[in-house]
Parts: structure tokens; C-alpha cells; sequence
């Protein structure tokens, strides 16, 4: 079955059901499709002296720099891999590299960019197993999850080139004497044009989803990209960047470089060559944001999703998207449900029946594809920490007992929060959840409102009239009714509202982020009227 002409949702379950099959048979296809299928045959040409290098201009080089950063092992919490530390010098190199580059692709047909997005996403899928492998040692995501995700990504490209094709491939035709006062001697035509070079920074928690659905729209839009992957989830990028080199895509278009934020993330942001920032992430984007200058910006910054359930909700199906959007990938999805907003009449059921579920979680490490794997770093964890501290501390009733091993952090319900408590308000990204039992819906409405986040939220009730209003009143980029938040279908608009964002995601909205419009008129000596 051709997956390139299966719907994204047939195809990835498709995709996903023949996984073993397809990686047992990707081991003997032949050079000439531009696969290299075994973790050995990719750190011939990616790893020296263990250490994995950078991508620029078309090949895999060494830093100058002579250092390295280590990624670190969240389950293990010692170095599993090693990445290159570039420098400032570098950085230039690579950016005036996709400088002249883009004037190129910006002159390749259209329906070439896609063919070669096309043949990006089956080179992805076909090395599913050795980028998901990464995504378990670097990030501690399930295996199954991280299988997941490199699929999905490979889906998102192939439709991001089909609607890049529609989106680019028409423009406008206006004509003057719309506008009172003129004749018709004006025919406008606008088109969407590239912006230039494109700094891509996805987050460690989808480093390869979030990267590709930048990467594809700036690419299918004319853009060419540099790509500054976290440190946790580098290796896994560096993988997919292998796929974009096997593709064939013109030296210099997409680079990959590595290093340590503190050393070239403003050199990056700020840099006079770059011509558009899209970015995921927490905090730093407010910063990157105030520095970046006259540039066009998409941003992801995190939320406090909040749930909302109402008296004449379905406890069963609100319970279960409580701890499928509270835990899964132990709460670490800007998505994730962070704050339960429940009224009081119902919410000693609704906890019951929450905690039934959390208890059937599992809990070890991502290879045997537990619920509750380690949270990302060290750091993360003291913080999740800190937050639960401060609730006990406070008063919160601790429906689990608290249990940490090192950045294993066992999942937790906290009942009867109060706003006083730095929970209620701060986003943990770790299997910490707050209940905050409330008298009324406008109680709800404004506690999410008073929230400095607005990324998402969700409401439960039976009454969709009710739904409406309350989602209107909710200061979120968008709503789920009776679901728990997601970002996705990777087609959909994604956005924050206040410090939760700039801008919209979704393919169709990066690829118009991504470009410009231009208008070219055609001004005529006399009116011209087409007579039919």
C-alpha cells in the first residue's frame, strides 16, 4: 500500500501497525534509495572520537571550538552522548551558507521542493528505529512514544509539502476600480514570497516533531533553515538531519548546529543574517523575543492548561483525560492538563475516580514503555520538587504518597490547592497535578484568565450551548470541549495568548508565517473593462 496516498491519520496507523515489519526489511535496501538503516553506518560519517559532529554547507564537520557538551542519560543520569560545541565564527559560516543558498532554492519549482519533502518523509519513516532509540536515551520518552513520534513527523512533512503547493501555488488579482474614486487602470498582483533564512529552535520534549514542522514550511515557502536543537534530544535531530542530507536537498539550504545556549544562542537570535525565528520553548523566548529585533517571530512558550469540569459532566471520560493529559510523558507537553478546576458538588467523585487511574499507571524507565518515565534533567526535577514542597507546606491534601529516585518522579494528585500555593499558578512539567475545588464557573473563568499563560484549556459538560460560552470567555489560543488538551493534528492552528506565544503553528499557518506578500502592478494608459 502506497502511504503517500493514504489520509495523515490512515497512514500513520498504517505506518505504526507495519513498524517491525518495515524496520526488519529496511536492512537490505539498497544504497541507491539513499538509505542507511544501522546506527553504525550513521556514525561513520556523523561521530568522531565519539563525539557527534555538526551539519553544515552539506557535510558533517568538527568544531574548531575543540569542545563538546555532553547529553545526559535522564534515566541513567550519566553521558550518553556527546554533540560538538560550535562556535561564533561557525555560526557565521553556516549562516551565510543559507544565505546564498536560499537565492537558489527560491528559484527551484515549486513541485520540486515537494518532491524532495516527499522523499525526506520515507527516508524518515524508514529510519524510525535508530531516531526513536535516540529519543528513549536522550529524553527519556517511551519507546512506543518516541516510535510515534518519528512517523507522525514524517506524516507532517508530506503534507506540509501537498499544502504548500495549494497555499503557494495561487495569488491574489485585484483591480482598482473596486476602491471608490477609480477607474480600472490598475490590475494588482500579490504572490507569497520567502523571507530568507529561517532559525529554527524546537524544545527537548519533541525535538524532532517540533523541528520538522518548522523545517518543512520554510522550506516549501523558498526559506532555507538553520537548525539549533536543545541538548537533551540533539542527537535525535542530528538523525533527522541525516535524512534531509540522504534526501539530496543543495548544500548550504539546512544545517544543524550544536553548542551551548549561553555561548551562541544570542549570537544566533541576533544575528543580521537571520530573517525569521520560530521557536518552542519556556522563558527564553521572552528574552529572544525583546532582543530579536524587526524580525517576523513564531512562538511556543508553555501554558497552565486548565480543565474545567462541570456538574453534568462525564466523570468517567473527564477522569480519564484528567491522567491522560495530566501524565502522559510524565506531564512534560506544554499541552499537558496542568491545573483541574473542579466544582465542589463533584469533585470528591471526580478525584476518586482520577486517583483509580493514576494508580494503574506505570512507573521504570522508557525502554519497557512505562507511563511515568524520568523527567528530563536534574534540574527539572528539583524544581517539580520545589513546587510540591511548597504545596505540603501550604496545606495541600497529597492523594499519593510524594516518592522521587533521582529524576524519577512517581505520579501525584494534590486535592484541595489553594491559589496562594506557587502550584496553582506555575507550570511544573513533570506528573505533578493540582485540584483546585471551586463554587462556580466564573470562579473557574477567572482563575484561568488571572494566569499569566494562554496557551490552552478544556471544558467537560453535556451542554454544548454552555461549552461555547465558556470557551469564549477563556483567554486561551484554543479550547478543547470534552478533551483534554493537545497540539494536534499537526494541520490544525496552534497558539498562546498572552506570554504563552506569538503567532499561530500549524502547517498551513508556519507556511504563511514564512513567507511575505509582494504585489506587482500593471497600470494602464486608459480603463479597461473584460466584456463578457
Amino acid at each position: 500500500m502506497n502511504l503517500l496516498f493514504m489520509g495523515g491519520a490512515q497512514a500513520q496507523a498504517t505506518t505504526l501497525n507495519n513498524l517491525w515489519e518495515l524496520q526488519s526489511k529496511t536492512s537490505s535496501i539498497n544504497a541507491g534509495r539513499a538509505s542507511i538503516t544501522s546506527t553504525t553506518a550513521y556514525n561513520e560519517e556523523m561521530v568522531e572520537n565519539d563525539v557527534f559532529k555538526y551539519y553544515s554547507n552539506g557535510e558533517w564537520k568538527v568544531s574548531n571550538s575543540g569542545k563538546c557538551v555532553p547529553v545526559i542519560n535522564p534515566t541513567t543520569r550519566k553521558t550518553q552522548y556527546k554533540v560538538q560545541a560550535c562556535n561564533q565564527e561557525e555560526v557565521d559560516n553556516v549562516i551565510e551558507s543559507a544565505r546564498i543558498a536560499q537565492k537558489s532554492w527560491a528559484k527551484t519549482p515549486l513541485w520540486k521542493r515537494a518532491e524532495l519533502l516527499h522523499k525526506v518523509a520515507a527516508i524518515l519513516k524508514q529510519h524510525t528505529k535508530p531516531i526513536a532509540d535516540c529519543l528513549v536515551k536522550e529524553i527519556a520518552k517511551p519507546a512506543k512514544d518516541a516510535l510515534t513520534e518519528v512517523v507522525r513527523s514524517g506524516d507532517l512533512v508530506s503534507y506540509c509539502a501537498e499544502e504548500g503547493i495549494r497555499v503557494l501555488g495561487r495569488g491574489n488579482y485585484l483591480v482598482s476600480d473596486s476602491f471608490p474614486g477609480n477607474e480600472r487602470t490598475k490590475y494588482c498582483l500579490t504572490s507569497k514570497i520567502p523571507l530568507g533564512v529561517v532559525l529554527a529552535i524546537p524544545p527537548f520534549n519533541y525535538p524532532v516533531n517540533l523541528a520538522v514542522s518548522k523545517i518543512a514550511p520554510a522550506l516549501i515557502a523558498g526559506n532555507s533553515l538553520v537548525l539549533k536543537p536543545p541538548t537533551q534530544g540533539a542527537v535525535a535531530a542530528l538523525h533527522m538531519m541525516h535524512c534531509f542530507h540522504l534526501a539530496g536537498f543543495p548544500k548550504g539550504l539546512i544545517s544543524c548546529v550544536t553548542g551551548k545556549g549561553s555561548e551562541i544562542g544570542d549570537f544566533l537570535t541576533m544575528h543580521p543574517g537571520i530573517n525569521c525565528i520560530s521557536f518552542t520553548g519556556g522563558d527564553t523566548g521572552i528574552a529572544i523575543s525583546k532582543k530579536a529585533g524587526m524580525v517576523p517571530l513564531q512562538m511556543e512558550l508553555g501554558g497552565k492548561d486548565a480543565c474545567i469540569i462541570l456538574e453534568d459532566s462525564d466523570l468517567d471520560l473527564a477522569a480519564s483525560n484528567i491522567v491522560k493529559g495530566g501524565f502522559s510523558y510524565s506531564g512534560q507537553r506544554c499541552t499537558a492538563v496542568k491545573v483541574v478546576l473542579v466544582i465542589e458538588s463533584i469533585a470528591d467523585t471526580l478525584v476518586k475516580k482520577v486517583n483509580e487511574k493514576i494508580e494503574k499507571l506505570t512507573v521504570g524507565p522508557p525502554e519497557d514503555n512505562c507511563d511515568i518515565t524520568p523527567v528530563v534533567t536534574e534540574c527539572s526535577a528539583n524544581f517539580i520538587e520545589s513546587l510540591v514542597m511548597d504545596a505540603k507546606q501550604k496545606g495541600a491534601k497529597f492523594c499519593q504518597e510524594y516518592r522521587r529516585e533521582g529524576n524519577l518522579i512517581w505520579p501525584l494528585l494534590l486535592d484541595c490547592v489553594r491559589s496562594d500555593m506557587r502550584i496553582a499558578w506555575e507550570e511544573p512539567f513533570g506528573p505533578v497535578l493540582p485540584v483546585i475545588r471551586i463554587d462556580s464557573v466564573e470562579e473557574a473563568i477567572r482563575h484561568c484568565n488571572a494566569s499569566n499563560f494562554g496557551l490552552q484549556g478544556c471544558i467537560f459538560t453535556k451542554d454544548i450551548n454552555k461549552a461555547i460560552l465558556i470557551s469564549d470567555a477563556m483567554e486561551m489560543g484554543t479550547v478543547q470541549i470534552n478533551s483534554a488538551p493537545a497540539r494536534g493534528p499537526d494541520h490544525f492552528p496552534f497558539q498562546g495568548l498572552k506570554d504563552s506565544g506569538i503567532g499561530s503553528q500549524g502547517i498551513t499557518n508556519s507556511i504563511n508565517m514564512m513567507t511575505k506578500v509582494k504585489s506587482t502592478v500593471i497600470n494602464l494608459p486608459a480603463p479597461s473593462y473584460t466584456m463578457g
